[in-house]
């Protein structure tokens, strides 16, 4: 149970409501305290200027004392206490009129006081004229906190009010901000090896949080591409793996059942050397088929000479082509460079020229071919046993081998094509087929 309070404190929504609530309580505060001191410094100025109009109005009428003093008396004022000091002097003043420590405002600068006592809080005028004779008029106003007090009550009432509501909008807010990431944990959850299909519904605006939804699916996706590509290296392995480690293990079996001349082992030995050697080819095949992907394949690009990569590779299976009377020719060659993974390049060409030996008869051509127009071509046209066209969507998929081709005599596992796909679709080039049987077949790379 402790444990379970303390994460929930440590939790991402409790720490930011916790923020939230403080900066909101401190903003207020400050609201708060600039509005009262604006309003009641406004309040004294509207009362500095009330109290100078009726002092004023008490100035002008000076020159009859007689009058003045009736005029102050009179129930005009009944809230004011006012004072006429000649020379230092009160001369007149209403009946209740009292005010402590007058010398001390007397001496002072300034003619508005806001006055504090026990009782309450009142407002002090000083008016100084000496053309009449040397005197001030002294206006009082005994109490002037009800505005103010009404003002405080208000804000005890709405701000407790207010900070309570922005605190709900705040939650709310914050759970509309969360709810993503919720859906994320909860997606993140249902993740396994075994289970790849969640993805995060993006939301509606494009937002922060939409960006990292994106990138949350994304990486499910790249996920699911390496998993894949692990189950399907897994399960090609095992598939044709188990010819080549049958025929070994039978192999030996045999040869152990009891003793044989020298010339029976060095044949089993040979066996098990071809066997071994098959083996090795397929997992180099399936390993070049998984090494690489699209967010990897670019750091490894470096600027590569096609025309010379062609010509190398020609005379790598000019001995090959040879053994068959096959006449490699290049028909047409232009100087062409590339950003590319030159060991992808040599592997792309090497199984495209390799397959047109494999499947052309004696005493045929082939002609190869390498130019540029809008884009960069390149034809590889053998006069070989051709292909159904039923068969030329199937034959790029791994292991595949068309059934015209199913023989001892033709060696291979079906992984030429497939590499040569993968590694065409991660440097954004395609692989287009024509062929006709027992005519031909015409492949062209396009970069």
């Amino acid at each position: 149970m402790d444990l379970d309070i303390k994460l929930k404190f440590k939790s991402l929504k409790t720490k930011v409501f916790i923020w939230f609530g403080g900066t909101t309580f401190i903003i207020l505060l400050i609201f708060n305290l600039a509005f009262y001191y604006f309003v009641n410094k406004n309040i004294n100025l509207a009362l500095e200027a009330k109290l100078y109009a009726k002092g004023l109005i008490i100035y002008k009428k000076l020159s009859d004392i007689t009058k003045t003093k009736a005029y102050i008396d009179n129930k005009e004022f009944p809230y004011l206490e006012i004072a006429i000091i000649k020379k230092q002097k009160i001369i007149k003043k209403t009946k209740k009129f009292e005010f402590e420590n007058l010398k001390k405002y007397l001496q002072r600068t300034g003619n508005f006081f806001i006055v504090t006592n026990k009782e309450n809080v009142g407002a002090l005028y000083l008016m100084t004229f000496d053309d009449k004779f040397d005197g001030k008029i002294i206006i009082y106003q005994k109490e002037i906190n009800e505005n103010m007090e009404d003002v405080l009550t208000i804000m005890l009432i709405l701000n407790p009010i207010l900070l309570l509501l922005l605190l709900l909008t705040g939650n709310k807010m914050i759970d509309k901000i969360l709810d993503p990431i919720k859906k994320i944990t909860k997606t993140a959850k249902d993740i396994s090896v075994e289970n790849f299909s969640h993805t995060i519904p993006n939301p509606k605006e494009a937002n922060e949080i939409r960006e990292l939804v994106n990138s949350f699916n994304q990486m499910i996706l790249r996920l699911k591409d390496g998993v894949d590509k692990l189950d399907r290296f897994n399960s090609d392995v095992s598939h044709e793996l188990k010819t080549p480690i049958t025929a070994i293990k039978g192999e030996v079996e045999i040869a152990l059942r009891k003793c044989r001349d020298s010339q029976y082992y060095e044949k089993s030995l040979k066996t098990i050397f071809y066997e071994t050697s098959q083996m090795q080819e397929i997992v180099e095949g399936l390993l070049l088929l998984t090494k690489f992907s699209k967010n990897n394949i670019k750091d490894t690009f470096n600027r590569c000479n096609l025309d010379t990569i062609v010509i190398n590779i020609t005379g790598k299976f000019s001995q090959k082509a040879a053994e068959k009377n096959i006449k490699i020719q290049i028909k047409q060659i232009e100087a062409i460079s590339i950003n590319a993974n030159e060991p992808l390049i040599y592997s792309i060409i090497s199984n495209l020229l390799d397959n047109a030996i494999k499947y052309s008869t004696n005493d045929k051509s082939i002609y190869i071919s390498l130019y540029k127009k809008d884009r960069i071509f390149l034809t590889i046209k053998d006069e070989g046993i051709g292909i159904q066209e039923k068969e030329i969507s199937k034959i790029t998929d791994r292991f595949y081998r068309v059934d015209e081709s199913r023989n001892k005599k033709i060696k291979g596992f079906g992984l030429g094509l497939s590499i040569v796909k993968n590694s065409l679709e991660l440097h954004d080039a395609s692989l287009h087929v024509s062929s006709k049987k027992d005519i031909g077949t015409t492949v062209t790379v396009i970069f």
